[in-house]
């Protein structure tokens, strides 16, 4: 039975833009499905200066790109973009079906970007970074960039992260969100791990889930970017998502 359509609203992660979606959202839109890819404020073509910058400013730009949507989405973000989702399903939680984190910070009610981060001890992103002057953006050592976020793409892949890389404007990852039972934790979430990241850990991945109680898990052999090094298995665990849960528990794929 084919899965019925839906609307997946694709946000990218930090240090990239949404050209990572590409591939993903191509094979989505070949099944049938809607595909929205937002661009988050201060990164691909936008210039929005670093300090004018905050979570409430990128809330606002995945809510704005929901409301053109007809009907509920399936909201995913990836890395730290699982900040957004969580911060814009607190909001309007009535427009989202499920959140999806792939290789994503998961927040408890008031915790930040930085909080998580600096709990993961296996994580080999931050003896990479490089503080702007003014401390307002983010620069990854460049010598550093394919092993942390693509390790496992394709030569072509690698040099498109290369290629699209922005230094990440600093004030968001500090940025806290205050949840509730009613706004986000109504909201179904499902977690895809990435097994072989070295950003986001596998153990902090774990911790997250747990807190989270999130029953719905997906697995990928990946790195911390597999929409690009692994669309096609990113694309199946999409369509398992969209599948209503009395297809889902009758096994029907």
């Amino acid at each position: 039975m084919k899965t019925p359509n839906q609307t997946y609203l694709l946000i990218h992660g930090a240090w990239q833009a949404p050209y990572v979606w590409n591939q993903v959202s191509s094979d989505l839109r070949q099944q049938g499905h809607q595909v929205i890819v937002v661009e988050l404020p201060g990164h691909g073509a936008d210039h929005t200066p670093a300090y004018a910058l905050s979570l409430d400013i990128y809330r606002d730009k995945v809510i704005e790109a929901i409301a053109k949507a007809e009907g509920e989405v399936i909201l995913v973000g990836h890395s730290m973009a699982g900040m957004v989702i969580t911060h814009v399903a607190e909001s309007v939680p009535d427009k989202i079906s499920r959140l999806v984190y792939i290789g994503a910070f998961l927040p408890a009610s008031g915790q930040s970007l930085t909080d998580l981060a600096y709990s993961d001890p296996d994580s080999k992103l931050g003896p990479a970074l490089i503080p702007s002057t003014d401390g307002l953006t983010l620069d990854v050592a460049r010598d550093q960039l394919v092993d942390l976020f693509i390790s496992d793409g394709s030569p072509a892949e690698q040099e498109r992260v290369l290629a699209n890389y922005r230094p990440e404007p600093a004030i968001p990852f500090t940025n806290q969100v205050t949840l509730t039972t009613e706004g986000a934790g109504s909201v179904e979430k499902v977690y895809v791990k990435t097994l072989n990241d070295i950003v986001i850990s596998p153990g902090l991945q774990e911790r997250m889930i747990a807190a989270a109680g999130i029953e719905r898990v997906y697995e990928l052999e990946s790195s911390h970017s597999p929409f690009l090094s692994q669309p096609q298995e990113v694309v199946k665990v999409f369509l398992e998502i969209g599948k209503p849960a009395k297809l889902i528990s009758a096994g029907v794929v």
